[in-house]
């Protein structure tokens, strides 16, 4: 053996030496402690650590589903949790809406949470409707002037559509050779004398007036004694020439429209109302207008009538209102958006808009019981306005309802594994006071 070896088998019989060493000094401290007192024996089952009994097990995570003994969840990988008489001691209080575990909610979770409520009032809601339109004239102030007589057009005053006039100002010259025959024996009527000489004027005044010319005409060619074969044709009423048919040479034929003049000092304004909001829109509703044509001018009026048509393309109703246009500063084919204030304004039950919470099929609040506990409550909601909603169904006036805070409540209900949630409709109550477990300081510590 040579000494390689030698020292190789010297370590190891060393450490073999102390490992020996070690485990007789272990011994001998076992042998010399005092013996350990006996284990605690384990809870029977059905007895809590504090000598009350459990009403049932279940997992937090499930808690629908409820086990008469301990052990592990087949839903988790986690043990059942006993359920004591305390934790259901509201469940009696439940037993009329589901018979679900209630929460308990003491003031000061409460006021962790934030939560706030409000009065349902009855008020007047005045929902304002806004809307766009367009200027247009106004159909009831429209003048046409057409020609009572076959002619000639001599002369054009007015060369141009939409030129302003003035009642009163001429507008053509018309040379009429039909009223020529009718004046000359007019006039021969009255150089007649004796019996029969009156009848024979009004017979060829008649003759004149059915050719055409009115009474102004007629007493023109009375005073004067001279055939007027020309008539100037002047403007019935002021505004615009909106249609201008007559031209310098032109034959004319009695009927033929020659002007169309559309007044300025009332406009229409058509706006198009959704046709969801079309049933509150009633004639005599004052509206306010404003045009970017005229920044910080307001133009007030009201709806004159609702045009019985919608249209297929953009779901709306016309709804014509009628503004004055001191000015003729309103033009036809303005863009203009309209504020409708509805004329009906009846009491109804209103609570805040943000109490209201929309789970996808059903309007519901929480609603504070009598006994300070939460109920959620579906109701029927109506139109919005100034923060403040109507409620058609479902509350009355004087009670309370959480204006914030109700998904922390309904969050509160579901770690609790409470039957009644917002979703899933009123059944059991979610009592606002704290319960024998605690339940209440472990939600605040949860926030």
């Amino acid at each position: 053996m040579n000494m390689t070896q030698l020292a190789r088998a010297g370590a190891l019989l060393a450490a073999l030496a102390a490992g020996y060493g070690l485990y007789a000094i272990g011994l001998q401290r076992g042998r010399s402690m005092p013996p350990a007192a006996p284990a605690a024996a384990p809870h029977p089952p059905g007895v809590g650590t504090a000598g009350r009994q459990p009403l049932y097990w279940h997992d937090p995570m499930v808690p629908a589903q409820k086990f008469d003994k301990p052990g592990k969840s087949p839903f988790m990988d986690m043990q059942l949790v006993p359920v004591y008489a305390s934790d259901a001691s509201d469940a009696s209080d439940a037993s009329d809406g589901g018979g679900g575990s209630a929460v308990s909610i003491s003031a000061r979770v409460q006021q962790n949470l934030g939560v706030r409520t409000a009065v349902v009032a009855r008020g007047r809601l005045t929902p304002a409707i806004v809307a766009a339109g367009s200027i247009a004239y106004d159909e009831r102030d429209v003048a046409v002037v057409q020609a009572r007589s076959n002619g000639y057009v001599e002369r054009l005053y007015v060369r141009a559509p939409f030129d302003p006039v003035r009642t009163g100002q001429p507008l053509l010259a018309l040379y009429v050779p039909d009223w020529i025959a009718a004046q000359e024996e007019f006039l021969n009527a009255r150089r007649l004398q004796g019996a029969g000489a009156e009848a024979l004027v009004d017979g060829a005044r008649q003759r004149m007036r059915l050719s055409g010319m009115s009474d102004a005409q007629i007493r023109q060619v009375e005073a004067s004694g001279v055939v007027q074969a020309r008539v100037t044709v002047t403007a019935p009423a002021g505004g615009v020439v909106s249609q201008l048919d007559a031209r310098v040479g032109m034959t004319v034929a009695p009927g033929a429209p020659l002007f169309r003049i559309n007044g300025l000092a009332t406009v229409w304004l058509m706006a198009d109302i959704p046709e969801d909001a079309a049933a509150r829109v009633m004639p005599g509703a004052s509206v306010e207008a404003r045009t970017p044509a005229l920044p910080g001018t307001v133009f007030k009026g009201r709806v004159d009538a609702i045009l019985p048509q919608v249209d297929g393309a953009t779901r709306t109703v016309k709804a014509r209102i009628e503004l004055a246009n001191r000015g003729g500063r309103l033009v036809p084919g303005m863009f203009a958006t309209v504020t409708i204030t509805p004329a009906d304004r009846r009491e109804v039950m209103l609570v805040p808009t943000e109490a209201i919470i929309q789970t996808g099929t059903r309007s519901v609040v929480m609603a504070v019981q009598a006994d300070g506990a939460f109920r959620p409550v579906d109701v029927e909601t109506g139109v919005e306005a100034d923060g403040q909603a109507e409620i058609r169904r479902g509350l009355s006036a004087g009670q309370r309802v959480v204006v914030s805070g109700q998904f922390l409540i309904d969050s509160d209900a579901s770690l609790r594994g409470t039957a009644t949630r917002m979703d899933a409709g009123p059944s059991a109550p979610l009592h606002a006071g704290a319960n024998a477990n605690g339940h209440a300081d472990a939600a605040g510590a949860r926030q």
